[in-house]
Parts: structure tokens; C-alpha cells; sequence
């Protein structure tokens, strides 16, 4: 049996230069080129008469040599041309500055050959890709077929790379073993491993290339979500945590107390993460909900259940304006019933965060609220038994781990206001449960989303200054802070001073990511008591600020944004029970930008605005997806195979009830190709061989 592990420089063709540039793209071993899946394929198998052709469109010919010579241009560039023919028509084939072509012809050569038809006083093939028919068509790499285009560097032509692609599949692709078990083959009706990998390259049909496809595809899904299960058994199985007694009177006056009834939406949730909490295995969950859809009154709930089993609860968020934000609201709604409210922020005089500390860690603060100050060295909780991770986004990995490291396996909820598709969350969060609030509290005014080129800004101002009449307060965002970082943006800044101008009559207000905490904390304290009329700001508004007198918001060169920040900010208005207004001033001149600005406009349906955008920027964009350890997908993706993806999961999930470990023979080579893709820590698979 040969070795797929040794190394590229044992392929004929391949010297120590060529070994280098192949390095550079990651292939090292034989193995690595048979899984270095083509970009595209082009079908070069339709031949044509020379009179069928026509111009502007990539064509295949057979033709004999008729003459051949070169010549120099004017400007010294060396010409070789080849009229070539058959029995309807003749076409020249063209090269460019390669003056050794003239020994590769002779007359009455016949050949095939594939290149785009341009019509000058004739028809002229240039530089195109050619074979010289010699009766043993079958081993056509180039013409001829279905040909497989490689993501290869400048240094490398697809000639050279297909042959040597070409060569080792022929030797060592039947060397390949069958990772997958015979039934779950059978199952999914899924091609032979080895016939796949022969077929990524040089199929034989579009039929056959399409079924490769999917075998490849599912077998890199599967990985994925075996890795993905492995890590949610190991938290399933491996860890205790603390199980929560549901009846009590603390949640009974809370939910009672409330000035509205929960949507069904909510109440369902609620239900999914009290059945978690009354479990000894710690809760892992993900809440999603579009903004203003109330996830944080369920958070409470499960906040004020982990308090009333004797347990302490923390709320990390993003910023100290939120965490402000959610100590008021919250101890608004707890105080009364004995429930101890603390806010944890980063600005505290030394005194004051060591008196705090010290009162959490005996257990005289209930509810914790604040932002990374929750995760320094030195806070220690007395019981914890609930984490809350509030937009989630903003956190990495390692956050939320220290977290959740204060206590011995506390029950973890995170949020997000950025709906994410459900494609990515099997992903992203397949190791989580997945909660959706998919609709919004009634007595909402709605928001209209209205788009101006910025020849036109002056309507959007209009617009503001209307409603700021009526008593209305209105927002207006940047994306950058001031002209020395790019002078062809109107930065916050210098807008603010031309708005004070403008509207002297008006409180103008100014926020960016560059004042101090208690600056930013001033203005928006300010603009929620209504002293302010417009606020000026950039980024900083996106996340969770509630304000629900606001209902305008303007977003200066809307193409800067991506469309969840879009999204976010538009989820900033529309909170009060009247009509709001999103107005998007922008020139957008890229596709992406038109897609961005048009994809605001269609809808306000958070789930459908995260599908538009993981096909714009794709899956790594999206979200991150590389700082949750994740490997990448060479072949899949998982927007357009949806369906593989699902049908993966079911099997991996399948796999690791009943192989924990993959201790089973017939499983060997799916763990062994798992730790290729994880760590061993990652996948808790440490006592595994």
C-alpha cells in the first residue's frame, strides 16, 4: 500500500522549486494535493465545428495544422500564429511573446483545442489551451472533458498544476480508505470515497462531478459536527451543575409583577430555560431575538429562578452605558422584592470595587450586572449559578470561558440581538441549544426605512427636524470619529459643530468611542432625560441603549456599515408606540453596498437581513468563525448545502451517542481524521488512543 503521507516531491514533474511554491499553498504531502478540490470546472467536452463557433464565447474545436510562423509587432512583441481548420471553416490560434510554440506543430497535426473566439478580419483563438489528438483521447487532461480550474498563485499555471494532479490521482487516489461506515454510505447514498476524489478532479460527467461534490461535502460536514457533538456530550455527560427547584414565590411575585403579559414567543423560552435550569447538567443556550424583542425580561426570569434557589446570577455586557442601562431597569423591577441588585464597572475608585467585591464574594449581592470587570482577577462569587452573556458578539471565546470559570459549572445563557441564520448557529453554536424569540411585544409604532443619495441629505434633516418639532428626539451616526482618519468621510466631529450651526435652536449632542466613560454615560443620561434633541454619535449607539422617545435615526454613508450594524442601529428606534424613521444617506457604488442598502429597505425581519448578509460576506465574516476554533470548509458551505449540513449533523450526533469516544473500529478513521481538524482539549477526547 502507498504512503499518501510522504512528501509532493516524490510526483513526477515536481523539483525542489515547484516543491516550494506548492508549500506555499499548503500542500506538502501527496495526500494534500489529492485534497486540493478544484475552484471550478470548465465543460470542455462539447466539440464544435469551426462554423458552429461564435464570437465572445469560450468554445472547444477539432481541427488539423494548415500553416503555422511567427512574426514581431511593431511594439516588439513576438506573434506566433497557427491556422487551423476543418471542413467548414478555418480559425487562427494565437500566442503571445512564446516564441518555442513553433516547435510543438506540424502540418496536419490534428487538434483540439479551447479558448474564447474573437473576431478581427478573422477568427482568432488567443493563447488557448490545446492537445494533439495521438488516438489515446481517454487520457485528455486539458480539452476535451469536464476540466478542473485550481485556486493556485501567480507562479503556478493551471497547466503544470492539472498535470501533476493528473498524475497522482492516477497512482495513489485508489490508495485512499473509506472513512465512512458502509450504512451510513448506504444511508445518505453517498459515492465511494476514492471514486469521489477521482471524480472532484476529472469527472467523467456533470452527473458523476455532482454526486462527488457531495460525498466530499458530507464528509467535511460530518466532521465538523462530530467535533461539535463530542463537545456538547462532554458538557452533557462530563459536567454537574446545579439543578433548580421551579416552584418558589420570588419567580411567582416577579412574573406577577410585571406591568405586561409575556408573547407566546417569550413564554416558550422561558419554559425551554427553566426545563434546563431544573436539570442537573449545566445549561448551555443561546437565546436569539431580533431587537426590542424582550430577551432580557427572560434573562430576568432566569436571573430571579437561579436567585430564588439560593444562587447568585451575573449579566456580563459589551459596554458600561448597557450595564448602567440594565442596573436601573432591573433594580427598578427587583427592589421591592428583597432582591440585591450590584452594578461591576471598570471606572470604580480601588475603595469602592474592594467593598463590592468583597460583598458579591459573601454572597450579599444577588444580581451582578457589568461589563469585563465581571471577569478580573480578584471577583470571586460566593455561589454563582448563572451566567447571562448579553450580545454575545462582543465577547470571545476566552471571555466567556473566564466567566463561566468563577463557579463549579454554572448554567451559561447567551444573547443576540444579531439573529444569525440557522445554518451557521448548527455551526457556530452546535454544541449549544438554540432558543429563537421570533416576535415583538405589541404597541410598537413601527419603522419606516427611507433611502437618500447624498446629493438629496438635506430630506433626511428635514425629516428630523419635523419630528424633533413634535417633541421627538433623533439620532445621527458616523462611522468615524473625525477627517484625519479619512478625509472623505463627514466625520462625527465636525458634523456636530455644523449641525449646532445649523440648528441653534436645538441641544445638539456629541458620543464617540474616544470620551471617557462618565463623558459618554453624561450624554446619554442626558439624551434619555430628553435635554438633548439630537445626538451625534458613531458606533458606540449600536448595542442595547434603549431610548424610547427616539425616532429618528439618520446613518451618514450607509455603505460604511455592514448590514447587521445596520440592522442593530435601525433597532434603536421604533422602541415607543410611534411611527419611527431609519433613514439611510448614502452613494453606494459596489455591489455589496447596493445589496447592503437594498436588503434594508425589503424587510425588518432580522433572521431574513442574517441570511442576506452570511451570502454577502460569507460564513468566516459573518461571524468570526475562526475564534471558536473551528476548521475551515474547503468544499462545503454551508449557505448553499443547507441540506448536507443537516443531514451530517443527524449522523455525528447518531455517531457520538453511540460511540462516545469512537472507540469502534469502523469509526477509527473519523477520529483520526478529527484530531487532524481539533485538539484533543477541544474535542474532551484526551483519553482517546
Amino acid at each position: 500500500m502507498k504512503d499518501l503521507n510522504i512528501s509532493a516531491r516524490f510526483i513526477k514533474g515536481v523539483g525542489p522549486s515547484r516543491l516550494s511554491m506548492l508549500n506555499k499553498l499548503g500542500i506538502e504531502t501527496i495526500q494534500d494535493l489529492l485534497y486540493c478540490f478544484p475552484r471550478r470546472h470548465e465543460d470542455r467536452s462539447k466539440i464544435k465545428k469551426v462554423k458552429e463557433i461564435r464570437p465572445g464565447n469560450f468554445e472547444t474545436i477539432k481541427a488539423k495544422v494548415l500553416t503555422f510562423g511567427d512574426r514581431m509587432s511593431k511594439k516588439g512583441m513576438n506573434i506566433f500564429q497557427v491556422a487551423v481548420g476543418d471542413s467548414t471553416g478555418v480559425i487562427h490560434a494565437t500566442w503571445f511573446n512564446q516564441p518555442y510554440m513553433k516547435d510543438k506543430f506540424k502540418i496536419g497535426q490534428e487538434l483540439i483545442l479551447y479558448g474564447k473566439i474573437e473576431r478581427y478580419s478573422y477568427l482568432q483563438m488567443n493563447n488557448p489551451e490545446y492537445e494533439v489528438l495521438t488516438g489515446t483521447e481517454e487520457d485528455f487532461v486539458h480539452i476535451g472533458r469536464i476540466v478542473p480550474v485550481y485556486p493556485l498563485t501567480e507562479s503556478l499555471n493551471q497547466r503544470w498544476f492539472r498535470n501533476i494532479i493528473k498524475f497522482t490521482v492516477d497512482n495513489y487516489a485508489g490508495e485512499i480508505s473509506e472513512m465512512l461506515p458502509f450504512e451510513m454510505r448506504k444511508r445518505n447514498d453517498l459515492m465511494i470515497l476514492k471514486e469521489a476524489v477521482r471524480n472532484i478532479h476529472f469527472p467523467v460527467s456533470d452527473l458523476v462531478l455532482k454526486k462527488a461534490r457531495e460525498r466530499l461535502i458530507f464528509d467535511e460536514f460530518l466532521i465538523l459536527q462530530t467535533g461539535i457533538a463530542l463537545k456538547r456530550a462532554s458538557i452533557k455527560i462530563d459536567l454537574t451543575g446545579c439543578s433548580h427547584k421551579l416552584e418558589g414565590d420570588l419567580i411567582g411575585k416577579f412574573k406577577t409583577s410585571l406591568p405586561f403579559e409575556f408573547t407566546k414567543s417569550q413564554s416558550k423560552v422561558i419554559k425551554e430555560i427553566e426545563d434546563d435550569m431544573k436539570s442537573l447538567e449545566p445549561m448551555n443556550r443561546l437565546l436569539q431575538g431580533d431587537v426590542g424583542s424582550g430577551k432580557t425580561i427572560v434573562a430576568l426570569c432566569a436571573l430571579i429562578l437561579t436567585v430564588q434557589n439560593g444562587y447568585q446570577g451575573a449579566l456580563m455586557v459589551p459596554t458600561e452605558i448597557l450595564a448602567e442601562q440594565h442596573y436601573r431597569n432591573i433594580k427598578a423591577l427587583v427592589e421591592s422584592l428583597g432582591v440585591k441588585v450590584m452594578i461591576l464597572s471598570g471606572d470604580l475608585k480601588e475603595e469602592e470595587r474592594r467593598r463590592k467585591r468583597h460583598m458579591i464574594e459573601i454572597g450579599e449581592a444577588d444580581i451582578i450586572i457589568g461589563t469585563h470587570a465581571l471577569i478580573q482577577e480578584g471577583v470571586n462569587f460566593k455561589k454563582l449559578g448563572l451566567a447571562v452573556i448579553d450580545e454575545q458578539h462582543k465577547f470571545g471565546v476566552m471571555q466567556r470561558a473566564m466567566l463561566k470559570s468563577k463557579s463549579q459549572n454554572p448554567d451559561i445563557l447567551v444573547m443576540t440581538a444579531t439573529p444569525i441564520p440557522r445554518t451557521l448557529a448548527l455551526t457556530v453554536y452546535g454544541d449549544m441549544d438554540v432558543s429563537v424569540i421570533d416576535e415583538l411585544p405589541p404597541g410598537r409604532g413601527g419603522v419606516k426605512t427611507v433611502f437618500f443619495e447624498e446629493k438629496n441629505r438635506e430630506k433626511a434633516y428635514k425629516i428630523a427636524e419635523e419630528e424633533i418639532k413634535i417633541g421627538r428626539q433623533a439620532y445621527v451616526v458616523y462611522p468615524i470619529i473625525d477627517e484625519s482618519e479619512k478625509s472623505d468621510l463627514r466625520a462625527a466631529i465636525k458634523m456636530h459643530k455644523e449641525l449646532s450651526s445649523r440648528f441653534p435652536d436645538l441641544k445638539i449632542g456629541l458620543l464617540h468611542g474616544r470620551m471617557k466613560s462618565k463623558e459618554k454615560e453624561a450624554v446619554m443620561h442626558d439624551f434619555k432625560d430628553q435635554k438633548i434633541n439630537m445626538l451625534v454619535s458613531t458606533i458606540v449607539i449600536e448595542v442595547g441603549v434603549d431610548i424610547s422617545n427616539a425616532s429618528v435615526m439618520i446613518v451618514e454613508h450607509a455603505e460604511r456599515f455592514g448590514l447587521s450594524q445596520l440592522h442593530q442601529l435601525r433597532g434603536r428606534i421604533g422602541r415607543g408606540k410611534h411611527m419611527s424613521y431609519c433613514i439611510l444617506v448614502s452613494q453606494p457604488k459596489t455591489d455589496d453596498a447596493k445589496q447592503r442598502i437594498s436588503a434594508m429597505l425589503k424587510t425588518q425581519d432580522g433572521f431574513k437581513i442574517a441570511e442576506v448578509d452570511l451570502e454577502i460576506r460569507g460564513p468566516g465574516e459573518f461571524f468570526g468563525t475562526r475564534q471558536h476554533g473551528l476548521p475551515e470548509l474547503k468544499i462545503a458551505n454551508i449557505v448553499r448545502d443547507r441540506d448536507a449540513l443537516e443531514a451530517a449533523k443527524k449522523e455525528a450526533f447518531e455517531l457520538v451517542r453511540k460511540d462516545r469516544f469512537l472507540r469502534s473500529p469502523e469509526n477509527r478513521l473519523i477520529r483520526e481524521n478529527l484530531l487532524k481538524k481539533f485538539s484533543r482539549e477541544d474535542l474532551a477526547l484526551a483519553s482517546v488512543g
